[in-house]
């Protein structure tokens, strides 16, 4: 059952009625929801993609306001939409997408509600979502809050006891629960999990433990209650923190999660949205986005020294990905609403895609 806000009223759904977020349609009186274009019915060779440009219409609350009157354009727009995207949903149905969340998408209200929405678009024409969610910012609100000073290593948050409660607190008890109920309310059924939860992960320490504290690294993922999930055709959503073999929590960067738990399932595509727009052959022209890249060559850009920074350790989690099985992998601008679709529904993409 769904629901829809507006600004008198909560009008709830039945399963027979079909619910508002699917209405694909422009507005006279909003701005433009949806604008479809495509050149070919051939899908691409290598990046096999339905062209959905996308800009998003303010929500109230957790949804979108229920679609104003059609007009007859835009009952023709609906019906070409739906004649053009049936071979992309025929290609992409029952494939697995792994998504890392976060970055300026999870501090902004509505780049939040656009990843919502385009994970329970996914779910509703086939694909089989996950979604792994780190909460840098949030941690660091009850940090300060609780007088605690947040300290970072090399990139990597220094984790002493005191402040693994608080990661877990937060990631576990109120980013996890937050994004599972916006899916929720959004239509789709979510599942919250840790990595503790039905031995989905299992962590060691990391190498530097010494000096950064409760900080661990995927020592082996069972994907049995994901595999279950995902049969049911739910949207498993996952903390970032899991334990280790005596049930010591460790804080696990959520890339390195989203890798691990996408080589298990053997994903069709892992996806990390970041807060910039992907790798580029100069790190000072944002103009030099690379479209697509093999393994190879980006290896030997980060030998070149153009890819660096915190951007290193994200192209390999990828690298590493692809070399379990994964069959590609894409490093996004989650700054951009709707980026999700834009990647895996366009020719275009939204960032740089890494194949094997």
């Amino acid at each position: 059952m769904g629901a829809t806000a507006t600004a008198k009223s909560l009008h709830f759904f039945s399963p027979q009625e079909p619910l508002p977020f699917l209405s694909l349609t422009k507005s006279k009186t909003l701005n433009p929801n949806l604008n479809f274009s495509k050149t070919s019915l051939t899908p691409q060779p290598r990046r096999f993609r339905l062209a959905v440009r996308a800009s998003s219409v303010s929500s109230t609350v957790l949804n979108d306001p229920p679609n104003p009157t059609l007009s007859n354009y835009d009952h023709q727009l609906r019906v070409k939409i739906l004649s053009e995207s049936l071979p992309y949903i025929q290609k992409f149905r029952g494939k697995t997408i792994v998504v890392k969340y976060g970055g300026a998408a999870m501090k902004s209200a509505e780049l939040k509600a656009s990843v919502v929405r385009d994970l329970v678009l996914l779910a509703c024409v086939g694909l089989r979502p996950v979604l792994v969610h780190g909460g840098g910012p949030e941690i660091n609100v009850l940090l300060n809050q609780l007088n605690i000073a947040p300290q970072f290593r090399d990139g990597l948050r220094v984790t002493d006891a005191r402040t693994m409660e608080v990661v877990s607190m937060v990631l576990v008890g109120k980013v996890n629960k937050d994004l599972v109920s916006r899916i929720n309310f959004a239509g789709a059924t979510a599942v919250g999990l840790s990595g503790m939860d039905g031995r989905l992960l299992t962590a060691r320490p990391s190498p530097n433990a010494a000096q950064l504290g409760f900080v661990g690294e995927v020592a082996k993922v069972d994907p049995t209650v994901l595999q279950t999930l995902v049969a049911n055709g739910s949207i498993p959503v996952i903390a970032s923190v899991a334990a280790d073999e005596y049930g010591q929590p460790y804080n696990i960067n959520a890339d390195t999660v989203a890798g691990e738990v996408a080589a298990a399932l053997g994903a069709e595509k892992l996806i990390l949205l970041t807060d910039v727009s992907g790798i580029l052959r100069d790190r000072e022209d944002p103009g030099s986005l690379v479209k697509e890249i093999d393994i190879k060559g980006v290896k030997k850009m980060i030998e070149e020294g153009k890819v660096g920074g915190g951007m290193i350790p994200k192209v390999n989690c990828c690298i590493r990905s692809l070399a379990q099985g994964v069959t590609t992998t894409s490093i996004i601008d989650g700054r951009v609403e709707h980026s999700l679709l834009h990647e895996i529904m366009t020719d275009e993409g939204a960032g740089t895609m890494i194949t094997g």
